[in-house]
């Protein structure tokens, strides 16, 4: 029984002495914090006091008449080395005024995520504070925590770090959330403010391509009216890798806020494109070019929906003045994209295209009339004959002045071998078998086979 007495009290006594070491250190990490206070050039006092604070708050501190002290400390000692590394940062990226040096405050201490734990450590100082004191110097601190966290989000994000920039700025919106729920003062506490805390967040989440983190910032944005048309885009971005009908929502709504703004028009057309609603993009394209009437692409897609009208019209057989009115639609805006961008491949080919899938329909009705051997017969057979001729024909130098452009596409090559093929010309057409057959192995031809 003694034994077992003697031993209880050494597990005190060890308890004991481990608690007060645990307030020595904190009490240490206090005394270094105003030693550093007092001369804040030389930051050796501050990293004791880091050392000191970070041992203090590993252990139990809840014996203490003022358990929100220590943690008041460690906020402060992070937030001091927040404010050294942001100052550092800022100065080396300063404009020198000339006569003027450039100084910054020391930056010794590497230490990360200092303004995430101060403000966890403001956080839990708030938890524990009894004394309206400790909370308002708590409040204080994470306001100041609040500040460096913006600024750290800012320097991340102009470096190109998206993801520490979108969890910095997440963190301002989270310690404005704590710092409401203590009536404490924010830097977000206007409208303006927080709705440009909320961009922040969306702008890093989008750069960062974190489309799921994101959405819901974006979401409130949207639903408190945010004033920026990339609120609609990135959401309609967001929205129509799983659901096209709720994207166009956010879409529709966009452009009707924003009548004027290309890159919401250009989200339209590219949705239609997407569930292949042609109709409805001849007028959005055609707005898009009153606006940017030297975009060379816009006038190559408006001809490929106009294709891709004419195709259709052919399958349906209903309106033969259709397909021409498609056709010759087609023909035109892929020629004003060639006669404003010469070496536009996708226009050339696309020319070629038009007229060699208008040859291959008359080739099929010809086929109709191999076994027609009938006087009636054979004369349409060599009507039909001579046209898809022609029309190869007419296809063949669009499809060479790709070529020119770009010897390697694949369906270039293919192209040009079926046509010389059609036309009798074997030797190019073998010619244009072995380019193909080089691209299609991983090669690539040294040079085109036709000068431009």
């Amino acid at each position: 029984m003694k034994k077992l007495v003697f031993a209880l009290c050494a597990l005190f006594l060890a308890g004991n002495i481990m608690a007060q070491d645990y307030v020595k250190s904190y009490k240490k990490a206090k005394q270094k914090l105003a030693g550093y206070y007092l001369d804040t050039s030389n930051d050796d006092k501050l990293a004791e006091a880091l050392v000191k604070i970070d041992e203090a708050t590993a252990g139990d501190l809840s014996g203490l008449k003022n358990p929100a002290d220590p943690y008041i400390v460690k906020g402060e000692i992070y937030n001091a080395i927040a404010n050294n590394q942001i100052g550092a940062a800022q100065a080396a990226t300063a404009s020198p005024i000339e006569g003027v040096p450039v100084t910054a405050p020391p930056n010794n201490i590497q230490a990360e995520n200092c303004a995430s734990t101060a403000a966890a450590a403001f956080t839990k100082a708030l938890e524990l504070a009894s004394k309206s004191r400790d909370k308002k110097k708590a409040l204080e601190g994470l306001i100041a925590a609040q500040t460096n966290l913006s600024n750290m989000g800012i320097t991340a994000y102009e470096a190109g770090d998206n993801a520490k920039a979108f969890d910095k700025f997440t963190e301002v919106l989270s310690v404005h959330d704590v710092l409401k729920a203590n009536d404490g003062a924010s830097t977000l506490d206007t409208d303006d403010n927080y709705n440009q805390g909320l961009y922040l967040v969306g702008i890093a989440g989008i750069r960062g391509q974190m489309y799921d983190k994101v959405k819901p910032y974006l979401v409130k944005l949207y639903e408190r009216d945010y004033d920026d048309s990339f609120i609609y885009s990135a959401l309609y971005a967001i929205e129509s890798q799983t659901d096209n009908d709720k994207a166009y929502t956010y879409l529709e709504a966009g452009r009707k806020k924003y009548p004027d703004d290309s890159g919401l028009l250009f989200d339209e057309i590219n949705h239609f494109l997407k569930i292949g609603k042609l109709e409805e993009l001849i007028g959005r394209l055609e707005t898009a070019i009153e606006a940017e009437p030297n975009n060379v692409s816009l006038y190559t897609t408006l001809g490929n929906v106009y294709d891709n009208l004419y195709q259709r019209e052919v399958k349906e057989g209903s309106s033969p003045e259709k397909e021409k009115e498609y056709f010759d639609k087609a023909y035109e805006y892929y020629g004003v994209s060639t006669s404003k961008d010469p070496k536009n491949v996708d226009a050339h080919y696309s020319i070629g295209a038009l007229y060699f899938n208008k040859a291959a329909l008359v080739t099929q009705e010809m086929i109709k009339l191999n076994d027609d051997l009938s006087k009636a017969g054979m004369k349409k057979y060599d009507a039909l004959k001579k046209e898809s001729t022609e029309l190869f024909n007419q296809a063949l130098p669009h499809f060479q002045k790709a070529e020119s452009l770009n010897p390697d596409d694949t369906n270039t090559l293919i192209a040009l071998k079926e046509i010389f093929a059609r036309i009798d010309d074997i030797e190019k057409s073998n010619e244009f078998k072995t380019r193909l057959e080089k691209v299609q192995n991983g090669g690539k031809n040294d040079t085109p086979f036709f000068k431009e």
